[in-house]
């Protein structure tokens, strides 16, 4: 029989209960329960509008078989006299290579900072020392930022690429099946290094190259074209194509490119604070009950509004998870989120943030500028401290509203630690008054989000890419240079894990285009 979708919604105390949905899916189609039929769930969400949270499923009736992820089929490497690099080796430049792979070229990836595993030393030292490695951080190294970043897998982009398939490798690759079903799924900080590392083996096991530590610094250009890229500073790595996936906080790249008068654009992004909750205030607000049910997840959130015409809105939420320090270079401070992937620490947080436009920095013809901005409040972060470690200003959101310093702060999630401060003066004017306009309004509308026991840490400032790197619509070659093909978040093209592989996905079966038809 043709497969029957019906929808269902169930008590979270039901959610683990095979019988249940089997019976609740026959009843909703008018079935019979013949033993001969089956049901599985393709699609799983919890609905929280009511006082009472509930799941609600989607279940094939009829369908006895689930569908057995796709993986790559690569082929033998038939143009192996054509060099393509990929510069970095974030979830853009991964996928890429393996779409290279499954079109017979092979993959030259270049990535400044260290594998997966002995990425987390230079992390640790972060934490421990304060020590900053530029090449090895939250954001550089193997996996890109995402990697250490809750492992969000849910993107708003669906008519971008196929979002099917990259799911289907992340299980190829040893992902959950879940990640299939569930709405926002996510796989965790402690759970993506294997998969990232299983990528690896799969690209270098069917012809690929990856080199770490290989920083690209510059670009060599014949004419309007390409020909390589310097790595470290001296060596030169000839192309007949470059994919540049460096994530969006690869500064050096910026400015490299505009050294080489390649077109790059000023792009309007978002800057604000990390705000963080007991993760039990935010299940209260959102699931109407604390403690939550315990076959509920930690609850989340997505919340937005506006301010004298401007966007405030959460970016990066990460429920049951931490605050980290993410910055990429000594002397400033950033901050992120991020999850493990039990979602079970006693803190919520989120990035709540502001729109920054181009007017807002005095743009102008300055490529450069909002990066400019961006890091020059990254700075003054990092001054307003001790001058030695991560250890980030914090307010209570009620002082940071009423603009006071906080006598005493509530625990945190952030190692480094936070010490009192007038966040709301450390700032800019137009990012700490649209904050501080927005905060009540939010509190009003989910009542408890702007406690007292909550508050804000500074900065959160690495929301998008403050660049944009233009690129042929059509081709996906840079605007003026042929045989280069910006690529992902830094390019200013994607914003997450799903969105930035189903790019590089894009941008490389553009290359083979190219190379084939040349």
């Amino acid at each position: 029989m043709k497969p029957v979708l019906v929808e269902i919604k169930i008590t979270p105390d039901k959610i683990n209960l095979v019988n249940a949905i089997r019976k609740a899916a026959l009843q909703k189609a008018d079935m019979p329960d013949d033993k001969n039929l089956s049901t599985r769930v393709v699609r799983r969400s919890v609905d929280a509008r009511s006082k009472s949270p509930l799941y609600v499923l989607q279940v094939a009736i009829g369908d006895p078989e689930s569908v057995e992820p796709q993986e790559s089929v690569f082929k033998p490497v038939s143009l192996g006299d054509k060099r393509v690099v990929i510069v970095g080796a974030g979830p853009a430049g991964y996928f890429a290579a393996l779409t290279l792979l499954e079109n017979g070229i092979r993959p030259i990836i270049l990535e400044r900072g260290k594998d997966v595993n002995a990425r987390r030393k230079d992390l640790k030292k972060i934490y421990t020392e304060g020590d900053i490695n530029p090449n090895s951080n939250y954001c550089f190294g193997e996996g890109g930022a995402g990697t250490y970043s809750d492992g969000k897998l849910y993107t708003r982009a669906t008519k971008r690429g196929n979002v099917g398939r990259i799911l289907d490798l992340f299980i190829a690759n040893g992902a959950p099946q879940d990640i299939r079903v569930d709405a926002h799924p996510h796989l965790g900080s402690n759970v993506l290094p294997k998969i990232v590392s299983k990528m690896r083996e799969d690209i270098t096991a069917c012809g690929g190259e990856i080199r770490f530590d290989a920083h690209v610094d510059d670009f060599i250009l014949d004419g309007n074209r390409v020909t390589g890229v310097r790595l470290n500073g001296s060596e030169i790595i000839s192309a007949d194509a470059v994919l540049l996936a460096t994530g969006h906080s690869a500064r050096d790249i910026f400015h490299a490119l505009v050294a080489r008068k390649i077109t790059v654009e000023a792009k309007p992004f978002a800057l604000g604070v990390r705000i963080e909750h007991p993760q039990s205030i935010i299940d209260k607000i959102f699931y109407h009950q604390s403690p939550r049910h315990e076959n509920l997840p930690a609850a989340s959130y997505r919340i937005a509004t506006q301010v004298e015409g401007r966007g405030v809105f959460s970016f990066c939420m990460c429920p049951g998870g931490y605050i980290v320090p993410a910055s990429t270079a000594p002397g400033e401070l950033v901050l992120n989120g991020m999850s493990l992937a039990a979602r079970n620490a006693p803190f919520a947080n989120a990035g709540l943030v502001a729109e920054i436009r181009l007017e807002d920095v005095n743009a102008g013809k300055d490529p450069l500028a909002a990066l400019a901005f961006q890091a020059s409040v990254e700075k003054a972060m990092f001054a307003a401290g001790d001058g030695l470690t991560q250890k980030a200003p914090a307010q209570r959101v009620g002082d940071f509203v009423a603009g006071r310093i906080s006598a005493k702060l509530p625990k945190t999630s952030y190692i480094p630690g936070i010490y009192s401060a007038p966040v709301h003066e450390l700032l800019p004017v137009m990012v700490s008054e649209r904050l501080r306009a927005a905060l009540p309004e939010l509190g009003r509308k989910f009542k408890g989000f702007d406690s007292n026991e909550a508050k804000v840490l500074a900065v959160e400032s690495r929301t998008s890419s403050p660049v944009r790197i233009p690129r042929d619509n059509e081709t996906f070659e840079h605007i003026s240079v042929k045989g280069f093909f910006p690529c992902g978040e830094g390019a200013g093209y994607a914003g997450g894990i799903i969105s930035a592989a189903m790019d590089g996905e894009k941008c490389a079966q553009a290359i083979v285009m190219s190379l084939t038809t040349a």
